[in-house]
């Protein structure tokens, strides 16, 4: 789901470092970009300088295009200097994919929240080759097009583990409340949730830093998915949690370092358009479901751009997430279609 960055938020550079490159975003802190083969097409990763070594924080996919571009980036922007802890935001493949290999090169420690870990180590060992059981039951609940739900049933499934190198047994816990020290700064531990189950930032004490991963990002809005292994969840519910919680902490100095995009200040308007942003999406989705539909039927409402067959996936998660928030709140409800059983979603009233 996308959304413009409106006024009031700068960004104090206009181009991000390319592969192997690095931009001093503060005293001891480094912004290095890789890039990832999907839809969108980097992320952004921070080193911070503790003197004999580095703490860097999230990590891009595993592929020979990362490892090479790692390689340049041990070499020349880091020194030669090791990394002695990796700091791991949430579980997602484009921010664990290369911990557990800076892990093994360099003996790093691996610190981050309990849930994260635990899902990584999971995911990354559950592989499949064919779509689930739960999958396909998935699909043909929203009402996937026969299409599509044949086009998926010969693919086999994206695994973790296809772009992620295995994340090693042990783990420093993070947890709300928590501080560490870092780059010459201690920051306050704070956890998001929506976007990934116990979504780590840190907020530094010292200076105007905050270190967001994809909690909060600008220019876009991080995706909320409700997937096959729990399809009744309520994401949505936890992310307006999230940024009810977060929004007193900003400040309008704050330099955002997000896992995507351009680092960014006007932090105060970025939490409310965060939440905005859904509360709008809600409503519209609302009033499209005064027509009984089934969920493969209301991106329009949801999102302003086109959906194709490479952002699919993630617009059916997306909008099943709203549904299924609206459903725990009473707003619509929902019964099986006669034919197919897909499940058809209506406004109450």
């Amino acid at each position: 789901m996308m959304d413009g960055a409106a006024h009031g938020i700068r960004y104090p550079w206009d181009r991000a470092p390319e592969p192997g490159e690095a931009i001093e975003v503060a005293e001891g802190v480094l912004w290095v970009r890789l890039p990832l083969p999907m839809k969108l097409d980097h992320v952004n990763v921070y080193a911070l300088d503790e003197g004999d070594h580095w703490t860097v924080v999230d990590s891009g996919v595993k592929s020979r295009k990362s490892i090479a571009i790692w390689e340049d980036i041990l070499a020349r922007v880091l020194g030669g200097k090791p990394v002695g802890r990796v700091i791991l935001t949430h579980y997602h493949p484009d921010h664990v994919g290369m911990v557990g290999w800076l892990m093994e090169r360099f003996g790093a420690e691996n610190w981050t929240t309990r849930t994260t870990y635990a899902m990584a180590r999971m995911l990354m060992l559950d592989v499949e080759d064919t779509p689930s059981p739960q999958a396909q039951q998935f699909w043909r609940d929203a009402g996937m097009s026969p299409e599509m739900y044949e086009k998926r049933l010969a693919e086999r499934p994206f695994n973790l583990s296809d772009l992620s190198h295995m994340l090693p047994t042990g783990f420093v816990r993070l947890q709300q409340g928590d501080s560490l020290h870092a780059g010459g700064r201690d920051w306050d531990v704070h956890i998001g949730n929506g976007h990934a189950p116990e979504h780590l930032t840190l907020w530094s004490r010292d200076d105007s830093l905050v270190i967001a991963g994809d909690q909060i990002l600008p220019s876009i809005s991080p995706n909320i998915g409700v997937y096959p292994a729990e399809p009744m969840a309520d994401p949505l519910a936890e992310w307006l949690e999230s940024c009810e919680r977060l929004a007193p902490l900003a400040r309008e100095d704050h330099l955002v370092l997000g896992g995507h995009k351009l680092p960014f200040t006007g932090l105060p308007l970025r939490m409310h358009q965060l939440a905005e942003n859904h509360h709008g999406a809600l409503e519209r989705l609302r009033d499209h479901l005064a027509t009984p539909r089934v969920a493969g039927d209301c991106f329009a409402p949801l999102f302003k751009r086109s959906i194709d067959a490479g952002t699919y996936g993630l617009a059916l998660s997306e909008t099943v997430a709203h549904l299924n928030h609206l459903l725990h709140k009473g707003d619509v409800t929902r019964h099986r279609r006669t034919g197919d059983g897909a499940w058809l979603w209506q406004r109450v009233g």
